[in-house]
């Protein structure tokens, strides 16, 4: 599977749309590789010296990094500029959704109450998605993820497929980096004999990575679950359209109402640093609590670690919690997955966590990973 694959639940810019879009890709592109590389030199070169020469001494601190930095007028445009390409992604992606509001909902009743379809949809209206998700908007996306506008809202879903793919494109990764398809190599490499009959993919957006796993395992019973009820509509409609059987529901990863030892294979894609260290601790006490013997959970995010790293970089990566909505950020790059795993009951020879190997045009994507032994 690929980024921007193909399918009904796709909305269709116009010309102009499109002209927009990518203009924002090529906007952020210059804003990453061409700019935000050389926030070291400014530093080293410029912001440092003027620093030490009115305080009597160069900023040690991530604090004191930040307010040197932020006194200064260069990197004020570049942050400024890099926010601005953040909220005109969503709006240039906006514009082709919100025009297709009522067709996207449309096509996805129908894919849903198809007699053909493969999976299904369980929503509980009782559901109240957990304050991480509401109260704000992560990563800008325009209502959040939980957003949903009535009469089979798919919006959310939308949304995220569309901004997510010009956001990767902007940072410079390949539209043949998918996710799915590094933890399934990884699990082939390490785990061969893994042949999982019912699989769980934790916080599943928009389905991206839902529909690999049923098209990887056409054997496998796979479920998906996430906490937005617009999301999870057109994650469901979009498998559906793609000929993937998923089933999708509405639960928090951290408190599933699945039964205990019923799942061989449990995954997640870029979850853990949406959400709090305590939930994440939830959700690998759930991964184990759900694992058959035999069974593996994957856990899979960005390489966003601060361990070993200088104040300057952690003060550069840290540019997200404080100005691209991502409340978690920090709290996952300083978690520390290991004794998380141990902690959640897994054996001290059944944890791995590392980095997946990177191919052209991806990530060195990090992965926490526990297992049962038969």
């Amino acid at each position: 599977m690929v980024r921007s694959v193909q399918h009904e639940m796709l909305p269709v810019p116009t010309a102009d749309e499109t002209a927009r879009q990518q203009f924002i890709v090529a906007f952020k592109q210059t804003l990453n590789r061409e700019l935000r590389s050389t926030q070291g030199k400014l530093f080293d070169a410029v912001v440092a010296p003027r620093y030490q020469a009115s305080h009597g001494h160069v900023p040690g601190t991530r604090e004191e990094i930040r307010a040197s930095m932020q006194a200064d007028p260069a990197y004020r445009a570049w942050s400024t500029l890099t926010r601005a390409a953040q909220e005109q992604m969503w709006v240039a992606v906006g514009d082709s959704v919100f025009r297709e509001r009522e067709r996207l909902a449309a096509t996805a009743r129908r894919l849903s109450s198809a007699p053909t379809r493969r999976g299904s949809l369980h929503l509980d209206p009782d559901f109240v998605p957990p304050r991480g998700v509401t109260a704000v908007d992560i990563h800008l996306q325009t209502g959040g993820y939980a957003m949903d506008l009535g009469g089979g809202d798919c919006s959310a879903g939308a949304l995220y497929e569309c901004g997510g793919n010009l956001y990767a494109f902007g940072q410079g990764l390949g539209r043949n980096d998918s996710k799915a398809a590094h933890v399934q190599r990884f699990i082939a490499q390490k785990f061969p004999d893994l042949k999982p009959k019912r699989i769980l993919d934790m916080g599943c957006s928009a389905g991206s990575a839902s529909v690999p796993y049923a098209l990887a395992f056409p054997d496998a019973e796979v479920h998906a679950i996430d906490v937005g009820s617009g999301m999870l509509r057109y994650a469901h409609a979009r498998a559906e359209s793609l000929g993937a059987a998923v089933h999708f529901h509405q639960m928090d990863c951290a408190q599933t109402k699945f039964e205990d030892a019923s799942f061989d294979l449990i995954v997640s894609h870029n979850m853990m640093h949406e959400i709090s260290g305590v939930t994440r601790r939830g959700m690998l006490r759930e991964s184990r609590r759900l694992l058959r013997p035999g069974g593996l959970c994957v856990h899979q995010d960005v390489p966003l670690r601060f361990k070993g790293l200088s104040e300057f970089r952690k003060f550069d990566m840290s540019w997200d919690t404080l100005h691209n909505n991502e409340p978690f950020w920090e709290v996952y790059a300083n978690g520390d997955l290991q004794p998380e795993l141990l902690a959640a009951g897994f054996e001290s020879d059944c944890v791995h966590v590392g980095s997946l190997e990177a191919t052209t045009g991806s990530l060195p994507w990090f992965v926490a990973c526990g297992w049962r032994k038969p």
